[in-house]
């Protein structure tokens, strides 16, 4: 099928260019003036793919050929593309990827796209040197579309005209429009990243200001006759998987956890689940459920509250040591430990897993990851390959028990090159999938969900049964007296 959709793909030369700041003002304002904006981001970063969800009011979902296959790359193509533009957010610089030839950069997946690019340029202290940072982009890959130039941090309309007049006169591509240098940046950054729209305490107001700034200083018109310049693309078919018999999965969401792609829960609900969301900050128990999945996300910052939190963590354990199914990454894997130490403190978990864990001040995994299933779990199949990434602060102390079921081919994981603990059948690793780039996640937790689901409702018959036996006894003995 042809997707023709206008497309456009906003990129920079480095992180922290203003791309973020870009996106998410473009797509709150669009979004504001009755348009509907499908927003992705490039890679597998979730807290960008949800400010800019945020922003459109729809889900962020990501592109990352990486991650996901070129069939796969399509399929998110199309769950997240039914709209009036499709709004991609590159990462890190135009052309950085995996290699010297930039394989799996935001310029491959813009050409994949057939998407013209828009190039944000942070010009602090410069003028006519951007000129020369832009053209050397025009000269570095003729089949990319670079269609336009934002400016971002602009001091001083000298500044601004200088830069202009540099790149006119360079024959560069079009200047669509000058971002100010702003007061304070409306979106705060940390250890792992920005501060997420979830845990933002004023994430309309920095929303609002961004989409200000972009009505004020863009040429907007100019930028949507570039988005609807975009050729159609031969897509195919969307799939629609068949749906199992029924089972309910609690997914543990707040702001201690919320790193989850879009396709990863519509993939568990395509497959017959029903999602129930539960806080590990405030929820007290686990709800009757057949399988748990735990994302993602800050545990550290809230370590002294999921401590806290002492009926959740008995709850937890009670369900695990039932046979529940537990999928846990990375802040997931965190939770479940015996403690999790921050800045010198020691804090209890749920205890799960018989590991520690402490955070970090810099980077002990960042990246891709690729894995091979070497040790049979009840998740996996064995000999399986997993594509996904890892980006953590934290690194486990001492020795891990039991044995890590995955060989890494490359990433940090657990290190000593291996990361996945499975206990029973929980699992916990520092490895993040995309449901759309690993097919066989969901149907693997759907189907354990499945099995315990039996299990639990064979327990309630036999104990139904004691029951009965027990009352129908009781009616015997004082009939007889």
């Amino acid at each position: 099928m042809l997707l023709s959709t206008p497309r456009l793909v906003i990129a920079g030369l480095a992180g922290g260019s203003g791309k973020t700041l870009l996106s998410v003002g473009l797509a709150r304002a669009l979004t504001q003036k009755g348009m509907a904006v499908a927003p992705f981001k490039k890679g597998p970063d979730y807290i960008d793919a949800g400010w800019l969800g945020a922003a459109a009011g729809r889900p962020g979902r990501n592109l990352d050929s990486f991650l996901m296959s070129p069939e796969a790359l399509e399929e998110a193509l199309l769950r997240g593309g039914a709209g009036e533009l499709l709004l991609v957010e590159g990462n890190r610089g135009l052309f950085d990827g995996l290699d010297a030839r930039g394989t799996h950069s935001t310029a491959e997946l813009a050409k994949r796209l057939r998407a013209p690019v828009v190039l944000v340029v942070d010009v602090t202290k410069s003028t006519r040197t951007v000129a020369a940072l832009v053209l050397g982009c025009q000269a570095l890959d003729g089949a990319l579309d670079l269609a336009g130039v934002v400016l971002n941090r602009v001091s001083t309309s000298r500044q601004e005209r200088v830069i202009r007049e540099a790149i006119a006169g360079s024959g560069g591509p079009p200047v669509l429009g000058a971002l100010p240098r702003l007061d304070s940046d409306p979106f705060p950054g940390r250890h792992l990243g920005l501060l997420t729209a979830i845990e933002h305490p004023e994430g309309e107001v920095a929303m609002a200001l961004a989409a200000e700034a972009v009505t004020r200083h863009l040429d907007l018109p100019a930028l949507l006759r570039i988005a609807a310049s975009a050729p159609p693309i031969e897509v195919g078919a969307r799939s629609r998987p068949a749906a199992g018999p029924p089972v309910r999965i609690a997914v543990f969401r707040d702001q201690a956890v919320s790193f989850y792609y879009p396709d990863n829960l519509e993939a568990l609900e395509e497959g017959g689940a029903e999602l129930s969301l539960v806080s590990p900050l405030a929820g007290d128990s686990l709800p009757e459920v057949d399988a748990l999945y735990i994302g993602g996300g800050f545990p550290e910052a809230y370590a002294d509250r999921l401590a806290q939190n002492h009926g959740l963590r008995r709850s937890l354990r009670s369900a695990a040591a039932a046979g529940l199914p537990i999928y846990a990454e990375c802040g997931g894997l965190m939770y479940l430990a015996r403690s999790l130490t921050v800045g010198g403190a020691t804090y209890p978990m749920a205890g799960l897993l018989d590991l520690r864990v402490e955070q970090t001040p810099r980077p002990v995994g960042h990246g891709y990851v690729t894995a091979r299933v070497e040790v049979a779990n009840p998740f996996f199949e064995r000999g399986a390959t997993l594509c996904g990434h890892e980006f953590h602060y934290s690194r486990v102390i001492g020795a891990v028990a039991p044995p890590a079921v995955l060989r890494l081919e490359r990433g940090v994981g657990l290190g000593e090159g291996r990361d996945g603990l499975v206990s029973g059948r929980v699992w916990a690793s520092y490895l993040h999938l995309h449901a759309l780039g690993t097919p066989s996640w969901a149907p693997g937790l759907l189907a354990l969900a499945r099995l315990y689901q039996q299990e639990r409702r064979a327990r309630t018959e036999a104990s139904n049964g004691w029951r009965a036996q027990a009352a129908q006894r009781e009616r015997a003995n004082a009939h007889g007296c």
